[in-house]
């Protein structure tokens, strides 16, 4: 009996494994690379970096400076406009986001959960500089930080257990890494409707952030950030009202087209 002939390992799938690592070496802290640090940075070979740093180049998919720096290029950001979190979530929550940021004179942030970390897919700025962990595009973890406790709280119960059972990174001394503790500040958040977090993730930071609902789904979290320890109690009503006017209109969108992500 003739066996079938097993599928061969496609020269473009690996094509695309390496293209792709390409493009993901990019990090905020490296958001441009010589060739051979792309290479190391890659895990790949200096001529195959260069024959696909050469293709993405001519695709837009990479730039390259007068000093043969590679950056990410304008076709990949034209790309990401298209996806559902910078379309209809980033544009749906201007608004709301604005008129926070002009009544509080807070940095004023929007993140969505992927995988275990959270996204910060926008952020409105105050005139005080903020960290680069916290620009938009950064990976923040969820444990540690306003908007993360606010989209962890408000996840589904078997998302929150498989979580908490893992190792909780420490990123200052006023990190919660115990699980218990974490699992109980999580319920006064649901409690709450929104989360506070001090310097947890940045030392000296304090943090408000309240879920964005939609069907008793959790979609994103609006917070409030300074880097001066200063209270943000005040703002309280401010962030619930934002991220309640958001939620109606994500809902509202939703019903119209029947979806609502």
């Amino acid at each position: 009996m003739s066996s079938l002939p097993s599928e061969p390992r496609t020269t473009a799938k690996s094509v695309t494994a390496r293209a792709l690592a390409v493009l993901g070496a990019f990090t905020l802290e490296e958001p441009e690379m010589s060739l051979s640090r792309l290479a190391r940075a890659s895990g790949l070979p200096v001529a195959t970096v260069f024959r696909l740093a050469r293709e993405l180049e001519e695709g837009r998919f990479l730039d390259r400076n007068e000093s043969g720096q590679y950056s990410l290029g304008v076709h990949l950001w034209e790309m990401g406009l298209l996806s559902p979190v910078h379309g209809r979530m980033r544009e749906s929550a201007m608004p709301f986001l604005l008129r926070l940021h002009v009544a509080t004179g807070q940095t004023v942030q929007l993140a969505v959960v992927d995988g275990f970390d959270a996204i910060y897919i926008e952020k409105l700025t105050s005139e005080v500089s903020v960290p680069i962990q916290t620009r938009i595009g950064a990976r923040i973890p969820l444990h540690a930080t306003g908007v993360g406790k606010a989209l962890l709280a408000f996840s589904p119960p078997s998302f929150t257990d498989v979580f908490l059972g893992l190792p909780l990174a420490r990123f200052t001394e006023d990190t919660t890494t115990n699980r218990r503790s974490l699992a109980r500040d999580l319920a006064q958040v649901a409690a709450d409707g929104f989360a506070r977090s001090t310097g947890e993730y940045v030392p000296g930071s304090t943090s408000i952030a309240a879920p964005v609902l939609v069907d008793g789904a959790v979609l994103a979290a609006i917070g409030l950030v300074n880097y001066r320890l200063e209270s943000l109690e005040e703002h309280i009503p401010a962030l619930l009202e934002a991220s309640s006017g958001l939620s109606a209109r994500l809902t509202e969108l939703g019903a119209r087209t029947g979806r609502t992500r």
